[in-house]
């Protein structure tokens, strides 16, 4: 019997050439399977399956972990506002482990020899898809094509071609990763660290009838459960038409320096109108829900989640820990987050919260103290002094 192989099919020149080859070269029954983490559309998923029965596979499947992608991670990196470096939200790095993890559940159910992706030498994906497998799926074969035979784009395409598979596989000025939580822009300009990308390589541009808008996001324990008075209980509706809105504006646009997996330093441009839109108004709640050291600690455990998910260390054994503190955190971020957007950007406004914790009775800052005196305002100033006093006054001479 022929061996059974899992291919990562995408559609695209690399994973396309991948089936082919198996399926002709090696005698290989091909499972083609697209894992949508919500990047795809339905009209993209038909065009998938009909080619890769063209190309050769024996089986076409479409695996559609998108909730479950939301419910294991974006849920978290939108408690933790996890940004990387402070600007990009972490979209490619967190999609491709939900993708692995259910390409490998897939050829374990399928009882799969191999399981084969497009991956380069030269990139993060490998690590991601790679990982994912050997521990998901031991003992099951990894098939790289692209990767060992160092394959150029030219050498897949006159393959395909020479075997009567034509498609559109124009090397593009840009490449571009169209995702749920945003999309990644790489090549162009971006291979010169002194220039930015120009507005014609961006895929949303401002279509907006009004100079401005008010959205208003309504949090219950820091998921989002109304976008402008309308009700969701499908959270990844509710982000796609913040995303609608947004995207309108054409806000989240910005690129990001950062350091690869394999140590390397990467640049890539991205257009994510629904994650910044959601993770400052998330942050904002915050502000006025939690108390000082929820924030600073809720901070450095995200910061850690980000970067775990980033370098393929999903299921490393801390980060459910990670993710039942940021859980924890959310019990009173409950309220309503106004924003204001125009043209390529966007302010925060203010919220709305019966758990706001800037409405207290003690006073209201720089105006009134109703919860202790001025000789014990006084008396707390002189207290705290005291370290910094012992210390110059041992060291009187020293100057700052």
């Amino acid at each position: 019997m022929a061996k059974k192989v899992v291919v990562a099919y995408s559609g695209g020149l690399d994973t396309s050439y991948t089936v082919m080859y198996l399926a002709k070269e090696k005698g290989y029954e091909v499972h083609a399977a697209c894992a949508n983490t919500g990047g795809f559309s339905a009209e993209q998923l038909k065009t998938n399956e009909e080619n890769a029965y063209k190309l050769g596979a024996t089986k076409y499947v479409t695996l559609d972990v998108t909730q479950e992608y939301y419910a294991k991670s974006l849920k978290y990196m939108i408690f933790g506002n996890v940004l990387r470096n402070n600007c990009y939200p972490i979209s490619v790095s967190s999609e491709r482990i939900f993708q692995a993890i259910a390409i490998a559940r897939y050829a374990k159910e399928i009882g799969a020899d191999a399981i084969a992706h497009g991956s380069t030498g030269a990139g993060n994906d490998q690590i991601r898809f790679d990982m994912t497998f050997l521990v998901m799926a031991p003992g099951v074969e990894i098939i790289t094509l692209t990767r060992d035979k160092s394959l150029t784009r030219k050498e897949e395409v006159d393959y395909l071609n020479a075997h009567g598979y034509f498609a559109d596989f124009t090397k593009l000025k840009y490449s571009y990763n169209v995702g749920i939580w945003g999309t990644s822009i790489c090549g162009g300009e971006l291979l010169d660290p002194t220039q930015g990308l120009p507005e014609e390589a961006y895929l949303k541009h401002v279509t907006a009838q009004e100079p401005t808008s008010e959205l208003k996001i309504k949090f219950e324990k820091g998921e989002i459960v109304e976008v402008n008075g309308v009700h969701y209980d499908d959270k990844i509706a509710a982000i796609q038409k913040i995303e609608e809105i947004g995207a309108s504006y054409a806000i989240g646009r910005d690129c990001n320096v950062g350091d690869t997996i394999i140590g390397i330093k990467g640049r890539v441009g991205f257009e994510a109108a629904a994650p910044k839109l959601i993770i400052e108004a998330h942050r904002l709640l915050e502000k006025s829900t939690l108390s000082k050291w929820q924030q600073y600690w809720k901070d450095q455990v995200a910061n850690w989640y980000g970067m775990f998910l980033h370098e393929s260390q999903y299921l490393e054994p801390v980060m459910p820990d990670i993710e039942a503190m940021l859980t924890s955190s959310q019990r009173n971020v409950n309220g309503t987050a106004i924003l204001q957007l125009r043209p390529y950007g966007f302010q925060t406004v203010g919220v709305d919260s019966d758990d706001d914790l800037t409405k207290s009775k003690l006073g209201e800052y720089g105006e009134m103290q109703r919860g202790w005196t001025a000789e014990e305002a006084k008396g707390f100033i002189k207290v705290s002094s005291t370290p910094l006093r012992v210390y110059y006054g041992a060291h009187p001479d020293e100057e700052r």
